[in-house]
């Protein structure tokens, strides 16, 4: 009997671990996910600024 109760508790174990472990897994995946987009889209914004005020400048040294 202590056989199958173990293994009825290895199972159970195994299937908390694996819920826990999609959680986690889902939580770690969305934040690193966020992370980088937020990363991208401030380093475009960046550039994009950049490209304008770099072409501006340059229409300003033209023009005097």
């Amino acid at each position: 009997m202590k056989s199958v109760e173990k293994q009825v508790l290895d199972k159970v174990d195994d299937q908390v671990v694996d819920q826990i472990y999609d959680q986690v897994y889902d939580q770690v995946r969305f934040q690193v996910l966020f992370q980088v987009r937020v990363q991208v889209r401030d380093q475009v914004r960046d550039q994009v600024l950049n490209r304008i005020r770099d072409k501006v400048l340059d229409k300003a040294r033209t023009k005097s």
